[in-house]
């Protein structure tokens, strides 16, 4: 028998053409049998007046049957089907459609298209936690008690509501349900305006997938790209020539003229830090070849273990990206002032996160989200800004505006060389007429402040002034001190919401006591700690006299308040973590392996936390540390994307035992909390989309991808 629909209601005409979801909707004429079943429901969340209703194809989602037909809503979003039982319902609310936040009032017409769905045998109610569920059974075989329990535990609210108009749901299931709604409303917008059906789904699928987290957790380690810690990692786009899986072959490292340099320069001033058990002198890494090498392999003259520590490396805003070279990466060699040491790598299968990485998920393609080192890549993490410094030219700060040279265009070049220059990177490392911390002004007269300043708040590098009897504050005579900043960042968006947050570090708590006291003591390694990593001690809100409490609640100690959060399952919804110096493997002051073990034992903590089974871990590097990439970065705007580091990827429910190809930058981190959580966006979030669509790049994730809708453990 053929498949009929019918309007009742209202007389509204039967569409009889496209509708507009990825191939249309076909709709064929109508008849009527009393034989064939009838469904009737509303189309609610708020009530959607002419909303397209028809049954979806079995075979291609968000699809109408080509064989049927469609109908529309009525003034309450109630419709009327009749034809088979045996498939989802689907809705396209168009932008001719009204939206009614109470029954019976005028409405508000529709300016986003959105696409509902709702389970076989289960339309009385359609909205985006239908679509939700709909997409959740889509991923359990069509087991709807399954999904059912799966979300309603998940939003915490009872089955028999999960499905019902949320509009007269009451208490504390009504605002879950509300709040849920919107999240996940929000994620249909977006994927209804993708050009196919199959963009939709997948879109809708990520997003319910990203629905199932509670807990985000980042844990932001130091300096290492991701050929020098993962490219050796089997199915990786690693280390060319050496990985089979490498996308491209070496590119050689050029000379400061663009020739080709013969062999590598020297490690200047030996290859490890002072202190160590092991030296590694000048002398001993002269004339290495032209290619990436093996930092600890055993084999070799220079073999260093994990778990010595090398010296520093050059990585600041210019500096990377005269070595990225616009892409060709092949000047890491010539721009390091720790010459040929930049080209190392280490075997990372020694290391313990490797092993996680290969349980859970390694991306390969996540690149820093501004270019350089880690005061400004911090900044980025939290707000996708660069700190302002207004009338720097004017200030204390003058003499740290950098010298730079620019092309007909006014687009940056390079750093001016000294009058000192070596004129090849084999007679010593590169030296600059200038390379401050903050560039020049641009063309709205803006300074930004790129390379290390320090906070103005203690924990600060500098002390207090002598007058401040508060001793909370940093110096501001001094041209280190950054002013307060005021820029919207993450915690501000979260705390409009009510979502709890914080940021927690290691040495947090001793480190301010040493800061504020009279008696202010020389900061020790260990614990190392890094005043610069601390990004919301730059901003005015956290100001300690005159917002307290606010700071309190949102800038935490490692020891003495995460690994108690953690364990009791009182965690906020969004939690930063920066290990203490000796223990995120930055190079210069961290060994590999002791930030290896220590960031392995955080994800034995989490997963023994009562919030795990909701909780999404990300583990990645502020920036590459001067160490050699081979990927190119996609090009942005002018902050970045910089080179290319590692993310693992730590979830009950990520896709296991999986190495991850989508495109990310550190702030897919603010994109991930903001569609979770239906914040506002980012000005730079906004700005970098932006930039990367004018290039032809790939827009980033948001880690959704890597995520299944269903637990994996």
């Amino acid at each position: 028998m053929k498949n009929t629909l019918k309007t009742v209601l209202r007389p509204l005409p039967l569409v009889l053409a496209a509708a507009g979801i990825g191939a249309g909707l076909i709709a064929c004429g109508s008849s009527h049998d009393d034989s064939v079943p009838t469904l009737t429901g509303q189309v609610v969340g708020s009530y959607y007046e002419n909303a397209v209703v028809c049954l979806e194809s079995s075979s291609t989602k968000f699809t109408c049957d080509s064989s049927t037909g469609t109908v529309r809503t009525g003034a309450d979003g109630s419709f009327k089907v009749t034809g088979t039982n045996s498939g989802a319902l689907l809705v396209t609310v168009g932008t001719d459609a009204i939206r009614h936040d109470a029954l019976g009032d005028a409405g508000t017409k529709v300016t986003q298209k959105l696409v509902f769905r709702a389970p076989n045998g289960h339309t009385g109610f359609i909205d985006a936690i239908s679509t939700e569920l709909t997409a959740i059974m889509d991923a359990n075989g069509g087991n709807f008690a399954t999904a059912r329990t799966q979300l309603a535990a998940r939003i915490g609210v009872s089955e028999s509501n999960l499905l019902a108009d949320i509009n007269k749901v009451s208490g504390d299931d009504q605002t879950k349900l509300k709040a849920e709604n919107d999240i996940f409303t929000a994620v249909i917008a977006t994927a209804a305006g993708l050009s196919t059906t199959a963009d939709t789904t997948a879109a809708v699928s990520a997003g319910a997938a990203l629905g199932n987290i509670k807990n985000i957790v980042v844990i932001y380690a130091e300096n290492r790209g991701f050929d020098n810690l993962y490219g050796l990692f089997p199915g990786a786009n690693g280390v060319p020539g050496v990985n089979p899986t490498s996308s491209s072959s070496y590119v050689a490292q050029k000379d400061v003229d663009g020739s080709t340099l013969s062999v590598l320069p020297p490690t200047w001033g030996g290859m490890t830090a002072a202190g160590q058990s092991l030296v590694i002198t000048q002398a001993q890494s002269t004339g290495l070849a032209n290619k990436p090498f093996q930092i600890d392999d055993a084999n070799s003259a220079i073999a260093i273990p994990q778990s010595v520590i090398t010296r520093d490396l050059v990585h600041r805003f210019y500096n990377n990206q005269m070595q990225i070279n616009g892409g060709l990466n092949d000047k890491f060699a010539a721009y390091s002032d720790a010459g040929g040491l930049t080209m190392g790598y280490y075997d990372g299968s020694k290391m313990k996160m490797w092993d996680i990485a290969k349980q859970y998920a390694l991306a390969d393609n996540l690149f820093i989200g501004a270019f350089g080192g880690s005061f400004l890549t911090h900044q980025y993490l939290i707000c996708a800004c660069a700190p302002q410094y207004p009338n720097a030219d004017t200030s204390v700060a003058s003499g740290s505006i950098a010298k730079i040279d620019t092309d007909a265009n006014g687009n940056f070049v390079r750093l001016t060389p000294s009058t000192t220059a070596p004129s090849s990177a084999l007679n010593g490392a590169p030296s600059y007429a200038n390379d401050g911390a903050i560039t020049p002004a641009d063309s709205t007269g803006m300074f930004y402040a790129v390379n290390t300043m320090q906070p103005p708040y203690q924990p600060s590098s500098n002390a207090p002034a002598s007058a401040d009897s508060t001793r909370l504050y940093a110096d501001t005579s001094k041209s280190t001190t950054l002013p307060p900043q005021t820029q919207t960042n993450i915690g501000d968006l979260l705390t409009a919401k009510s979502i709890d947050w914080a940021w927690y570090a290691g040495a947090w708590s001793s480190s301010l006591a040493n800061a504020s006291s009279a008696s202010r003591t020389t900061f020790a390694n260990p614990p190392n700690f890094q005043f610069h990593h601390q990004p919301f001690n730059y901003f005015a809100n956290m100001d300690p006299v005159k917002y307290p409490a606010y700071r309190a609640a949102h800038l935490k100690d490692y020891d003495s308040q995460f690994v108690s959060d953690v364990a009791n399952g009182t965690l906020p919804a969004v939690a930063f973590y920066k290990p203490q110096g000796n223990l995120n493997q930055h190079a210069g002051y961290a060994s590999v392996s002791d930030g290896d073990a220590h960031i392995a034992d955080v994800i034995a903590k989490l997963k023994a936390s009562p919030q795990w089974k909701n909780m999404l871990v990300i583990v990645t590097y502020d920036e590459n540390g001067g160490f050699y990439d081979h990927a190119a970065p996609p090009k942005g705007d002018r902050w970045g994307p910089g080179t290319r580091v590692p993310a693992i990827i730590v979830s009950p429910f990520v896709k296991k035992g999986t190495v991850d190809h989508t495109q990310y930058d550190s702030a897919s981190i603010l994109r991930a909390i903001t569609h979770r959580f239906n914040l506002p966006v980012l000005a730079g979030l906004t700005t970098r989309d932006k930039a990367l669509a004018a290039s032809g790049a790939k827009p980033m994730g948001d880690f959704s991808g890597a995520l299944a809708l269903t637990p994996q453990e």
